[in-house]
């Protein structure tokens, strides 16, 4: 077999690539010594041709935390007189913070109070806001909620405000709620009992734990919006991912090519159990084909006029079209090919 070489390669890749694309192909030659004994001859290892599923896959590490921290003013004036504790969780109704000895409760939205609500006011997004929570936490009375302030969302609002502890006025301050897109937890504290509550209070974060990973710009194709991912997380359990976000960012180093940032929900937040932070490693999918014909890249065998080919077990050579390569093996096609067919492999 003079005109053709035996592909060999290590490792988990299917093939080592060097400047030009080319595969390297190695060729074993015996060297002539003087006085060497025979050579004795070892027995062929061959291997059936398989029709499988083929995934070509690249590991990134990657930090699980509870997401981008976001900082929260407050609006409201006067003392800052309680604050909850760090890593504490604050979901709909229930006081962020305290000022003056009254609580500052969250709502939910998208939209934050740009004024202060009450009779008379015009129509606004803010409004249904207002109506919305209201009607989550149990005080309705004025239908479906819209953008108009009627008298039956005063009414309610006093009754939410009595509840409360507030002055029930049946108006709501700018301040006198937090408006977040949902539950939140309290990353750190910026604020100390006694201080101003017009400045920053404290940092807060989703709820959920999620994975994020830096991406070379140049690899941000590895990832698309709705893709699962594998996940194994140090101090954990394995389990896989969705990705929810790819975000382009600046480098954070002088000079440097900007990265994409990819969030990943975890598909089983018990995996992460206890875990608050921790490094992970993130196998992506790049490439993907199902029902093809395969062998271990070991049996490629790469011919002197070009292209590859395959032995059979009887040193028939069959040419073949390589496709995807994944985990050692390689998809081929090429006529006199079958599942089941017998090749010989290095590996």
């Amino acid at each position: 077999m003079a005109d053709r070489t035996r592909l060999l390669v290590a490792g988990l890749v299917a093939a080592v690539v060097v400047g030009t694309g080319s595969v390297v192909a190695v060729t074993r030659v015996a060297a002539d010594r003087a006085n060497a004994e025979p050579p004795k001859s070892e027995p062929v290892k061959t291997v059936p041709v398989t029709k499988t599923d083929l995934a070509d896959t690249q590991s990134v590490s990657g930090t699980l935390a509870y997401g981008a921290e976001r900082s929260l003013a407050g609006r409201k004036q006067g003392t800052v007189t309680g604050l909850p504790a760090q890593g504490a969780v604050v979901d709909r109704g229930k006081p962020l913070y305290w000022v003056d000895a009254k609580p500052v409760p969250l709502f939910y939205g998208s939209v934050p109070l740009y004024r202060d609500l009450s009779s008379g006011v015009t129509n606004g997004p803010d409004v249904k806001v207002l109506e919305e929570n209201l009607v989550a936490l149990g005080y309705t009375g004025f239908g479906d909620p819209d953008e108009k302030f009627t008298y039956a969302t005063a009414t309610a609002l006093k009754k939410w405000q009595k509840a409360n502890g507030l002055e029930q006025n049946g108006v709501l301050g700018q301040g006198d709620v937090v408006v977040q897109p949902g539950a939140v937890r309290v990353s750190s504290l910026s604020a100390q009992l006694g201080s101003p509550a017009g400045g920053e209070v404290m940092k807060v974060s989703g709820t959920d734990r999620a994975v994020t990973v830096e991406l070379d710009i140049a690899k941000q194709r590895m990832a698309k919006q709705g893709d699962k991912v594998g996940i194994d997380i140090s101090g954990g359990k394995p389990t896989t991912g969705t990705v929810t976000s790819i975000t382009k960012v600046a480098s954070s180093d002088p000079g440097g090519k900007p990265k994409a940032v990819v969030s990943i929900a975890v598909d089983d937040p018990a995996a992460a159990e206890g875990l608050d932070s921790a490094s992970v490693s993130v196998v992506f999918t790049t490439g993907s084909k199902k029902g093809v014909l395969a062998v271990p890249v070991g049996a490629l065998l790469a011919l002197a006029e070009g292209g590859y080919a395959v032995e059979t077990e009887d040193h028939r050579l069959i040419p073949v079209k390589t496709g995807l390569f994944a985990k050692g093996s390689v998809e081929v096609s090429g006529e006199g090919l079958s599942e089941g067919l017998k090749v010989v492999t290095t590996s």
